[in-house]
């Protein structure tokens, strides 16, 4: 396996974005952040936010997962300020989960923040995503944040 990072191009934009705003507002709803009426343009507004101009957003960085030729996820890398940067998004597509793309696409972003100059990322995991925060806590990250909540 040979994972590299590729910036994304338009079209895979258009294609990872229409996931996104649709995988982002199921993940605030399984979570109980958000009700499901309203949740599609809720996710669509953070998206348009955060990415004014799409793929061409200052300080922002979308790349394709790809192992050879093969398109296995994205990442999606931010220069927040002061140095940190945060990854808003990473997914490995269904099929390729489980066979450490994962891990090895995290240790590339580690190696291109340092690139250009980060000495911190952050990340927000929702809670119930229990595979993926054990691996951040393998690779290193720590919880600085513990939101919990109870039905009545």
């Amino acid at each position: 396996m040979t994972v590299t990072l590729k910036t994304m191009s338009s079209e895979e934009f258009q294609q990872y974005l229409s996931y996104a705003i649709d995988n982002f507002a199921n993940e605030q709803i399984k979570s109980g952040n958000w009700k499901q009426e309203g949740a599609i343009s809720k996710a669509a507004k953070e998206h348009k936010h955060l990415l004014p101009d799409g793929p061409n957003t200052d300080n922002n960085y979308l790349f394709t997962i790809r192992d050879g030729d093969l398109k296995v996820g994205m990442v999606w890398l931010a220069n927040k300020d002061d140095n940190k940067g945060f990854i808003y998004d990473i997914n490995i597509w269904t099929g390729n989960q489980g066979k450490g793309y994962g891990k090895q696409a995290m240790k590339q972003v580690e190696i291109i923040a340092k690139e250009i100059g980060l000495k911190m990322i952050g990340l927000h995991v929702f809670g119930h995503n229990k595979v993926a925060r054990s691996l951040y806590e393998q690779l290193g990250y720590v919880e600085t944040n513990i939101k919990m909540e109870k039905s009545l």
